[in-house]
């Protein structure tokens, strides 16, 4: 598991070394791990796509001030939830979404809690936008509003920078080194000058 320190930095340089890292979910005795492949960067003191920019506290944005490693679930349009996870110092409103991923353990019951369907069974489409979104990777995890203001530590949902932190098989290839890319956000058009803050991080082709 990586530690809390990890989380208690500069929010971009979070964001940006999250990707290639491991994403653990934990329950009912199941394990799943995913490989983070695309991340993005809020920052509530300037970033006016982030839900508490300009510091603003309300009953939701409330968990972006926790302690750095703390999970920020959100909903959007009703629908899906979204997994962040808080980083720089207490008090301080900054998070990093967790846009995308691609199996690593449990990829049976991953496609099962995406679509209902086996993965075997999975259409070509489904396969290729299995988790390539925050929302599917919620579903795929089954992450929701419940994981809200979990804190760093849990054994429910944790990063780790190996397959063997967590005590699962190496997944072949992994250890090439990946380049990571920079880009514009997704979906924030609203939020004036910070559309165009280059703070999307992804690997344009995951190594299998």
């Amino acid at each position: 598991m990586l530690p809390r320190e990890f989380f208690d930095r500069d929010t971009l340089t979070v964001a940006r070394e999250l990707v290639g890292k491991y994403l653990v979910r934990r329950y009912e005795g199941v394990t799943l791990a995913v490989r983070l492949t695309e991340t993005e960067a809020y920052i509530g003191r300037m970033d006016k796509a982030c839900h508490a920019w300009n510091y603003r506290r309300t009953p939701r944005t409330q968990t972006l001030f926790a302690p750095p490693g703390t999970a920020y679930v959100y909903l959007i349009y009703g629908l899906h939830c979204c997994l962040n996870l808080v980083t720089e110092g207490e008090g301080e409103p900054a998070a990093v979404l967790l846009r995308g991923a691609v199996p690593r353990y449990n990829s049976a019951i991953i496609a099962e809690n995406r679509f209902g369907r086996k993965e075997e069974a999975l259409t070509p489409y489904q396969r290729n936008n299995l988790l390539n979104g925050p929302g599917k990777l919620c579903a795929g995890l089954r992450v929701g509003r419940a994981l809200n203001g979990l804190g760093w530590g849990s054994g429910e949902l944790f990063v780790c920078a190996s397959l063997a932190e967590a005590g699962l098989p190496d997944w072949p290839g992994d250890e090439a080194p990946l380049t990571v890319r920079a880009g514009k956000r997704i979906g924030i058009d609203y939020a004036e000058e910070a559309a165009d803050f280059p703070w999307r991080f992804y690997v344009e082709t995951e190594r299998k």
